[in-house]
This record gives C-alpha cells, structure tokens and sequence, in this order.
C-alpha cells in the first residue's frame, strides 16, 4: 500500500577499525528511508441526504491526503526493523488531520515493527484488520467520500448522534495497539491487532481485531471480526450509544476478476450493546470495469439498523458511478456521480470531479 518513493537514502555501516570486536565481526547492516504520500482534491456539488446542496472543493474525497516516512534496517538473518509515520493531509486548506481540530499530527499511522520469517510484529498507532478488508474489497478503496462501503462503516453518512445512525465505532485507526500479520501460506494471510484502553474514560476494555485474507489467481476472500470497547482517537459513535458496553462486528467480503470487470461483494453485521442494543446490517456490491487508460466504478450499498423498542428500520441507501482516468502511473483523474438516500430524509446528489497524485 505505499507510494512511490521521491526520497531513499541508503546506509551501509561498514566496520570501523577503531573497534577491533566489530571489525572481528565483519558486521554490516542496510538502511532505507522513504518520503511517500498522496494528494489528492474534488470539486463539485456535494449533497447528502437530508442536507442542502453545498459547492465546495475538498480535500480526501477519493483517497485521503496524507505523507509519510517509512524506514528500514536489515538485522541479517533475515531479520528487519522498521517504522511507519504518516499524517493525514488537509489539501485544501493546508491543515492536517481528516477534518479540522480532530486527529493527532501522526494520526494515519505511528508505529516500529520487527518482521522475519516468523511474520511482522507491529506496535503503535495503525489500521484494523477490519478497515483493511473494507478497502481492499470495494472497488473505491478508502474512499470516505464517495465509497458507500467507507461511508456504511466508518462515517456519519447523515449526520446527527442518533444511535440507528452511527456506524462502527473505534474509528479506523486504533491508538496503543500490538498489530501481528503471519507469513503468507499459499494464498492466506491473517492479522492479529489489540489495542489497550489503558484506563479511558471512554473504555470498558481493549479493542480486539482479527482478519483472513486469500488472494489466488482471480479470486480474492477474506473474513474480518473485531470487539471494540475503547473509543480511540476520533471514535466514532460511543457518545451516540448511551450505557455503551461494547460493539461486535463480522464482515465477509469477496472478489473475482474476470478480465473484462472485477466484482466485489461484502456483507456485514454490527451489534452494539447499550442501554438498548442496536443491530445493523450492511450490504455492498460493486465493480471495476477497465476502459481505455482508466476503468469504470460503480458501487452500491445498503446499511439498515434496528434498535430495541424503537419502532422502524431506518435504511442508508447509496449508489456511486465514475470513471477513474490514468495520466501516468502516479496521477488520476476522475468524475462522478453519487445518489444518497436515508430513511425520512431527502434524497442527496453530488456530483464531482478531481484528482489524485501520488509521489
């Protein structure tokens, strides 16, 4: 998932003679640090349901902006160090964070890991098991503007606190967390993540995280659970859940190319346990059609939620078309159209166009 590299600098520590033991050792030890990153800015007519009509140009509607550093140092053995850190990037405004005042400097990730034949160990700041799986089997990837998968589970697509409205909670980044991924066997990989609630005001215990990944030739699966208990930076939803205790969610997802279109299929269920538990479903089909030096995406999604002893099943609706054009293989640009629908609501239409740069 890294960007392309505009900055390496290689080290190669060599034995000094002053220090007979490491010159005795022949030891060398290799270096690397990366400056990476992504731009990326829309503009247009914006509109969710229920809302009026806003035009604006914005900031990390297809891909969140943001740039980062990463490094790493061959231990020998077939052992490496290394550390992740990225800041979420305000494009239009030049601040940083996803929106004004919210996220820490560091928030995308903030992480050291240690990896080898035995896996990678992480530990810091970094994504869930479950955000991945999201982005990786929806055809518009980490798109918290325009991916109804994205939108679904880890935005206030509607606005508002009301509990039927809030998605997952925990946000999709987890602070204090131990992140392990294992080596990859055939096609499968798994990942491990906990992250402590070390005492917070708006934790009843640690976040727990767990996904499969498959990927074989033109078929791609995966199975994403998490227990969240602690809110995290930018926790979505506990306030909207009064008694919160805790939040489960199981996500299935599903890919298959078939040269000419690849499709994607997710189902999801969250349950929340409050004062009065609420239940929601979701439902996300999409596709990414290859045309020209581009490829067409089209997505829809479906989020209903039933809270206990409130009558109703309010329902989140949304349809996205687009065309993603390629430039060069480090800059897009693309136009699009979005439908959003809630219950009791209006009904919302954006349209859009922008781009996406990365280095």
């Amino acid at each position: 998932m890294y960007r392309p590299v505009i900055a390496r600098l290689s080290l190669r520590a060599t034995a000094v003679a002053a220090t007979g033991l490491m010159a005795a050792a022949g030891a060398q030890a290799q270096s690397s640090v990366q400056l990476y990153g992504l731009i990326d800015l829309s503009v247009g007519q914006f509109q969710t349901a229920g809302s009026a009509k806003v035009k604006r140009l914005d900031s990390g509607n297809m891909s969140t902006s943001y740039f980062g550093f990463k490094g790493t140092e061959d231990l020998g053995s077939g052992l490496k160090a290394g550390f992740t850190l990225e800041s979420f990037l305000l494009a239009d405004s030049g601040g940083a964070g996803r929106v004004p005042g919210v996220d820490a400097f560091w928030a995308r990730n903030a992480n050291v890991s240690l990896s080898g034949g035995f896996g990678m160990l992480r530990l810091g700041r970094m994504g869930p098991p479950m955000f991945v799986s999201s982005l990786l089997f929806n055809a518009y990837g980490d798109s918290f503007g325009y991916s109804p998968t994205i939108r679904q589970y880890y935005n206030f697509p509607h606005g508002g606190t009301q509990s039927n409205n809030a998605p997952l909670v925990g946000d999709s980044g987890w602070n204090n967390a131990i992140g392990y991924t294992t080596p990859r066997l055939g096609g499968l990989t798994a990942n491990l993540m906990v992250a402590a609630g070390e005492g917070a005001a708006t934790a009843r215990g640690p976040n727990i995280g767990a996904n499969l990944l498959y990927f074989a030739g033109p078929l791609g699966l995966t199975l994403a659970w998490q227990k969240v208990e602690a809110q995290g930076t930018l926790g979505r939803g506990i306030s909207a859940f009064p008694g919160f205790s805790s939040q489960d969610a199981l996500q299935f997802g599903a890919s298959y190319d078939l040269k000419f279109a690849k499709f994607f299929v997710q189902y999801g269920s969250i349950d929340t346990k409050a004062t009065r538990k609420v239940e929601t479903k979701n439902l996300n089909l999409s596709a990414s059609v290859p045309m020209g030096s581009g490829a067409i995406l089209a997505a829809y999604g479906s989020s209903k939620s039933t809270t206990a002893g409130v009558a109703g099943k309010p329902e989140s609706e949304m349809v996205t078309l687009g065309y993603n054009h390629k430039l060069s293989k480090r800059t897009e640009l693309y136009a699009l159209y979005m439908s959003d629908k809630y219950t009791g609501k209006s009904s919302g239409t954006t349209l859009a166009a922008g781009v996406r740069h990365t280095f």
